[in-house]
């Protein structure tokens, strides 16, 4: 993990300016995420978090599940997938090698500060199509993180 700053980080803030405004299109109840892919300092992927068809739900599901439920409890499609997806779509050549930037807002479209990388199934996703780097935001900074290391440390969960 490499924690950015001066040039580098106020580039990733632009970046995360345009991850914010995606996750705002999140109709989740519980938190708004937002991701960009990015490559050559074009932006060739970006999605939310959402209900699949970004369908409005009555309710959250995730507090009803058991805790030994075994599959990913969320009812959205996450953030970083639906970015992968679109990327795939529009400019699949252009993946290797990209850096995706993922942000989190709460319910009051606040930047709520990324922890420690969890995702398993974005990052496994992530490494398949080739995306060389994550980027969060954390407490202490903008981290960018090579892939594997960001998927190794989600099992470390």
């Amino acid at each position: 993990m490499k924690i950015l700053q001066g040039k580098e980080f106020e580039e990733a803030e632009q970046y995360f300016k345009i991850a914010i405004e995606i996750a705002s299109l999140s109709k989740c109840l519980r938190a708004k995420s937002g991701a960009i892919i990015v490559k050559d300092i074009s932006v060739i992927g970006m999605g939310f978090n959402s209900p699949p068809r970004n369908k409005s739900i009555e309710r959250c599901l995730k507090p009803e599940l058991p805790l030994d439920f075994n599959s990913d409890k969320t009812c959205c499609i996450h953030a970083e997938d639906r970015a992968i997806r679109d990327a795939l779509r529009h400019s699949p050549e252009k993946i290797p090698g990209s850096r995706l930037y993922y942000i989190r807002l709460d319910l009051n479209d606040k930047i709520a500060f990324a922890g420690n990388p969890y995702c398993t199934w974005c990052s496994k996703t992530a490494l398949d199509v080739g995306i060389a780097e994550f980027v969060l935001w954390h407490e202490d900074g903008i981290c960018v993180y090579d892939t594997k290391e960001y998927n190794q440390l989600s099992y470390q969960r």
